[in-house]
């Protein structure tokens, strides 16, 4: 059994694909798979390997000043986790469709430490509001109890929904929680720049951190990942149901329908019933032949963590 590392750092970067090149040579010869993002504005990682070279890798990392005093949150897993590995540069390195000079991790919200993000919301004040910064299909298997939920596919809808929602964070208190913390980094400082709510946090090291201190705290369900996993258990509660059936579920899977390719939630046996598609449709398209299956992996291909 090896390790999957979840990391990110806001640090100025003045030449990316040099970074991208040494990280690459890295990786290869430790036999990392998973995804890099490097920009001006930092680095943001999923990556996967044995135990040993996970550790010869933020060993690495820590020699950089610019990467030294990383949160490395850290899980069972390995390479096996991702078909590879692949480092790319972007001007953004969770994309929220915002200027990063002017949006900038600088100015976001208040950090809460799993504690005192616990204590804040057992203590009940009239005034909290606790926002999730992730997407629908994240928040359908876990969440934090009563948080808003935005309706949202993309990290990008993120400012229009707090544009189109102020009244609810008017004079509040808002806690935002997304799954390792990198997206609250900046949301939280679209929200701050709106100059409504009275204070805005986010959880230090996110949901990933504040489940490994409370797994029965409240957050439930759970916490999901971005890569085969996909949900990593947090607790036994199962905060939805099978696409197909009204049977409580929390497991997803993509079509076996290429050109569909559907993330959804299902059962074991509405997949067995319906040969791992999303519906009757899906199904009668692959048995006539008249679309191809999709290669048998179980991940997204997005990685915003």
């Amino acid at each position: 059994m090896g390790k999957i590392l979840l990391f990110y750092k806001y640090v100025d970067i003045e030449y990316p694909k040099q970074v991208q090149k040494w990280l690459q040579k890295l990786c290869a010869d430790l036999h990392l798979t998973g995804r890099i993002i490097i920009a001006h504005e930092g680095i943001n990682a999923t990556v996967g390997g044995s135990e040993k070279n996970t550790e010869i890798f933020k060993t690495a990392m820590a020699k950089d000043p610019r990467f030294t005093g990383i949160d490395f949150k850290e899980s069972p897993g390995g390479e096996h986790c991702f078909p590879r590995m692949r480092i790319i540069v972007k001007n953004e390195i969770v994309y929220l469709g915002l200027d990063p000079q002017k949006v900038t991790a600088k100015n976001g919200g208040q950090h809460l430490t799993p504690e005192q993000t616990h204590n804040l919301i057992a203590s009940k004040p009239n005034d909290l509001v606790i926002l999730d910064a992730r997407n629908d299909y994240e928040w359908r298997i876990g969440a934090f109890e009563g948080a808003i939920k935005p309706d949202i596919e993309h990290f990008r809808q993120f400012p229009k929904f707090v544009d189109d929602n102020l009244e609810q964070f008017k004079d509040k208190q808002v806690i935002m929680y997304c799954t390792g913390g990198i997206r609250c980094e900046r949301a939280s400082t679209y929200l701050k720049e709106k100059g409504v709510a009275k204070n805005v946090y986010q959880i230090l090291g996110g949901i990933h951190r504040y489940a490994e201190q409370y797994p029965d705290g409240f957050f439930r369900g759970k916490n999901y990942v971005f890569d085969d996993r996909i949900g990593v258990r947090v607790n036994a509660d199962i905060l939805s149901t099978c696409n197909l059936c009204p049977t409580p579920c929390d497991d997803y899977t993509n079509c076996m329908n290429a050109e569909c390719n559907e993330h959804y939630i299902a059962c074991a046996p509405c997949i067995e019933k319906y040969g791992n598609t999303c519906s009757t449709n899906c199904q009668e398209l692959l048995a006539t032949q008249k679309v191809k299956p999709r290669p048998e992996r179980n991940v997204v291909s997005a990685c915003s963590l």
